[in-house]
């Protein structure tokens, strides 16, 4: 039998997107991730699944974050039909949608991943400081799975690689026989996507990632408190030397809050060989209060100076050996900071004895960058009389270069 990973359908263009299951009181439930465990849930209210992003209606889709299917009674239907004792429905409304709804639960877990068919499997290791994931799936990257431990199950979830949700192929043309909207389908079972020099190139790929990450990591443990909590999904594409955008975020001594990029000194993926990248990492710190990190403004601005960096070299060589001071758009950043033209002005590589200047990776130095937000009459001050004085009235404030949006101007 053939068996297939069903996908919520990205492709189609302007889509709805849920977001998380809440009560009927709009508050979000304590485990948004339960519906993807690959075991029965209870669940005693009634459930209400907002949307957060309008647009076309479709009947399967899977909330971002707990990975739970909300699906139409036309999509339910089927899986009654061919798998009764495999799923369970739990009834949700869906907000401005009379239509009845559900959350699909596959209630089986199957360990059935085939490592060595499969392009690439990646596991939790015991220095990699989760030992509650210790042994589990990290990355499966072309799933292929062993049909002889599945039995006659027709729907599941692969035991260690919970996010995907796998259905047989009678399931998979009913479905679309159906004429339900937002699903896509790869297949599983058959020979394998990549071929030998595929895979020893993906080898190499997958050493170099170590060999940058994992020191950087450890590198950032010595900095506060790691947030393991804290997820922006990583973006891939791009100018990022390894073609992937990834934030953290750590806690630090006195309430402070670093953000810091972690990947702008990954090796360059197309010469697929190591090196320090951009050779530097930015910084920002606060100690104003963070409610969201994956929403506040400082990871905002992170992501904006990053993304300049990146796309002009003339800035990159300046922040990587020195101190610079540029803008950035100002949009969904606090009133204080916006220039009059509704921009937000930083000082880049100011020295703090608070952090380190550079740190060291097996294939260079890279340099910390920190960031430091002016507000509109330091950056006036800055284009007319330069920044030393800027610099040394910033320090007599130790530690002057935390960024903060509500604060006087020491001018």
């Amino acid at each position: 039998m053939r068996y297939f990973k069903l996908l919520d359908d990205m492709d189609l263009n302007d889509r709805w997107l849920p977001g998380e299951a809440t009560n009927a009181q709009g508050q979000e439930i304590d485990d948004i991730w339960q519906f993807a465990d690959g075991v029965p849930v209870q669940i005693d209210e009634r459930l209400r699944i907002p949307i957060s992003h309008p647009g076309r209606i479709v009947d399967y889709s899977v909330t971002s974050v707990g990975g739970a299917p909300v699906v139409h009674r036309r999509v339910a239907s089927v899986f009654k039909e061919l798998a009764p004792d495999e799923v369970q429905f739990i009834p949700v409304d869906v907000e401005g949608q009379p239509e009845p709804y559900f959350i699909l639960v596959a209630t089986r877990t199957i360990r059935c991943i085939d490592d060595q068919e499969s392009a690439e499997v990646l596991y939790w290791k015991l220095e990699d400081g989760r030992p509650e994931k210790t042994g589990r799936y990290r990355s499966v990257m072309g799933m292929r799975i062993d049909t002889t431990k599945v039995g006659d199950a027709k729907v599941f979830r692969p035991w260690g690689w919970n996010v995907v949700l796998i259905v047989s192929e009678d399931i998979k043309e009913a479905l679309e026989h159906s004429g339900a909207t937002g699903m896509a389908f790869r297949e599983v079972t058959g020979p394998s996507e990549v071929t030998p020099e595929q895979r020893e190139h993906n080898r190499k790929l997958q050493a170099l990632y170590e060999r940058s990450t994992k020191p950087r990591e450890a590198f950032w443990r010595t900095l506060g408190t790691m947030d393991d909590n804290f997820v922006i999904p990583i973006v891939v594409g791009g100018g990022w030397p390894a073609r992937r955008q990834v934030w953290r975020v750590i806690h630090r001594p006195e309430g402070r809050t670093l953000f810091v990029t972690d990947g702008l000194s990954d090796f360059f993926v197309a010469a697929v060989e190591p090196s320090v990248g951009f050779g530097l990492e930015l910084a920002l710190e606060t100690d104003e209060s963070v409610e969201n990190v994956a929403k506040s403004w400082q990871q905002l601005l992170l992501e904006r100076i990053a993304n300049e960096l990146v796309g002009h070299e003339h800035l990159r060589e300046p922040a990587r050996t020195g101190i610079l001071s540029m803008e950035v758009d100002g949009e969904r950043m606090p009133e204080p900071l916006l220039t009059k033209d509704g921009r937000v002005a930083v000082l880049l590589g100011m020295d703090t004895p608070s952090l380190p200047g550079h740190f060291a990776m097996p294939d260079g130095q890279v340099r910390l960058v920190t960031v430091k937000t002016l507000m509109p009459r330091e950056l006036t001050y800055l284009l007319e009389h330069g920044r030393e004085e800027l610099l040394h009235r910033f320090n007599q404030s130790p530690p002057g270069h935390l960024s903060k949006a509500w604060r006087p101007p020491v001018v």
